[in-house]
């Protein structure tokens, strides 16, 4: 699901309202509290209180706890005894391994069950095109995380591997608010022009029908982008 451009605008409460079932429910607000902790709403250390959560989306406690749970299992929330609920911290050298796995799996995207370059697909990638192109030209850090979002879902259409996809968003989101935490610390232009070119190298591959050459540049974009980021903590620019 995760349609993250209705998630800035929707009425939360609204929205669940007209969920067709629990299961339903419970993807909206597990989707919505993602959303808002990646892109920061809520940063690290945020306390989340069940009863504030359950009154703003309308709900009661027992489905919202379900959410935070598996936020949690997903390594974005975190139980501290005395505390509660708290947004984990974002530590790129634990995360290294995380990243570093995450370049394996985009490259098998090309590989196991490569989804067909259908109109659909290729459509999907211009207009990732198109909006890398828009921020190219008005560049802001929280356009570029949303894009960041955006395009990874994009992403995930080239595979039809059901189990590959479900690990590899998961571990996307552990990684995801890497960039939008260290990003003040790097130039926002040149990013955005490293960024817009992968999408545009990527596009390009999809538009020719070769996923394969799609999944090798996505997998050389993520190693190069964890090399800046390993070279500013090394610097003590990350701290």
């Amino acid at each position: 699901m995760s349609p993250f451009h209705e998630l800035e605008t929707i009425d939360v409460a609204a929205w669940l309202e007209r969920a067709a079932n629990a299961q339903e429910r419970f993807q909206i607000m597990y989707s919505v509290l993602r959303d808002r902790i990646c892109m920061l709403v809520y940063p690290p250390g945020t306390q989340l209180t069940e009863e504030g959560l359950a009154a703003e989306f309308g709900v009661s406690r027992s489905p919202l706890r379900k959410a935070l749970q598996i936020l949690e299992a997903d390594g974005l929330l975190q139980s501290q005894q005395g505390v509660g609920t708290i947004v984990s911290e974002v530590d790129l050298e634990e995360l290294i391994q995380v990243y570093q796995l995450r370049m394996e799996l985009n490259e098998l995207a090309g590989k196991l069950s490569p989804s067909p370059a259908t109109d659909t697909l290729k459509g999907l990638f211009e207009d990732m095109r198109k909006k890398a192109a828009r921020l190219r030209e008005t560049p802001t850090w929280e356009e570029f995380a949303r894009l960041n979002i955006d395009f990874f879902h994009a992403f995930q259409q080239l595979s039809d591997n059901e189990p590959l996809r479900d690990v590899s968003e998961k571990l996307f989101y552990q990684t995801c608010r890497i960039w939008l935490t260290y990003l003040p610390h790097m130039a926002l232009t040149k990013e955005v022009e490293i960024f817009s070119r992968e999408i545009e190298e990527i596009a390009g591959a999809v538009a020719l029908g070769d996923i394969h050459a799609a999944a090798l540049t996505r997998r050389a974009h993520l190693s190069m982008g964890l090399i800046r980021l390993r070279s500013l903590a090394h610097k003590g620019l990350l701290d």
